[in-house]
């Protein structure tokens, strides 16, 4: 695999402060629609009013096992203040793991993806790309994928999908996703992963760097797994790390989007 599955290490983190300057709507796909969902929830955040920005341009950010809480939503406001649409599909149909579940022990990691697998995802990832492209006639879109969401960036990284991807600390995918991308792809990793590990980083790299694409892998030292979502912003170099992972992001998207 390119990347292990998720473990403990996608259970810890810090949950943000904040109030999303977005919103939550239900999505309700137009009759014909060849897409198997047609009825899900996202978070949408938009550019400033006057912000010279893309208007047929988005970033899908496809999220960890959390989820649409306030880090994501938090996120995906940050992208918008760099002038994109950000969107951010309940991939879970609001099953995701909560803070509290795993605080008290009550999150059974292992029987939750058994219920969210490919078979689950696919469908809603897919119908978000649908929404974007056809009912709001977006030309370009980025995928920004994190912990369990960078699977669907690369399964999705391919003509009629999405345009160019980002992930920061993947899990979940394997060599033959990767090696099936056919767009430009950065990645944001940290030393310290038991999911992307230091061999399967090199993995990783060997499976890019025998591609036609474009490609670009960062190593933040001293994180771990979860610093560019949920790193605790009281330690300056954590803060820093999850800061330039997110402008690593916004630099790949200005390039490639």
């Amino acid at each position: 695999m390119a990347s292990s599955g998720p473990d403990v290490c996608c259970q810890q983190g810090f949950r943000y402060e904040g109030q999303p300057q977005g919103e939550t709507k239900q999505i309700n796909l137009l009759p014909g629609s060849t897409s198997t969902i047609h009825q899900f929830n996202a978070y949408f955040s938009y550019p400033e009013p006057g912000h010279k920005g893309d208007d047929d341009k988005a970033v899908l950010i496809l999220t960890d096992i959390f989820g649409l809480y306030e880090n994501t939503q938090l996120l995906a406001d940050a992208f918008a203040a760099e002038g994109y649409l950000a969107v951010v599909p309940d991939l879970f149909s609001g099953d995701a793991a909560t803070f509290d579940a795993v605080r008290t022990g009550t999150f059974d990691q292992q029987s939750w993806i058994s219920q969210h697998t490919t078979a689950q995802i696919d469908p809603v990832v897919a119908s978000i790309i649908h929404y974007l492209r056809q009912e709001l006639a977006l030309k370009r879109i980025a995928g920004a994928g994190y912990c369990f969401g960078a699977k669907y960036v690369c399964r999705f990284l391919k003509p009629s999908g999405l345009d160019v991807g980002y992930h920061a600390h993947p899990s979940f995918v394997t060599k033959e996703e990767l090696a099936g991308i056919s767009g430009p792809i950065s990645i944001a990793a940290a030393e310290h992963d038991h999911i992307f590990t230091t061999s399967l980083r090199h993995e990783s790299e060997e499976i890019l760097a025998n591609s036609q694409g474009a490609w670009q892998l960062n190593l933040f030292g001293g994180v771990k797994h979860g610093f560019a979502l949920r790193a605790d912003l009281t330690d300056t170099h954590q803060k820093w790390a999850k800061e330039q992972a997110f402008y690593q992001a916004v630099s790949w998207f200005r390039k490639y989007l």
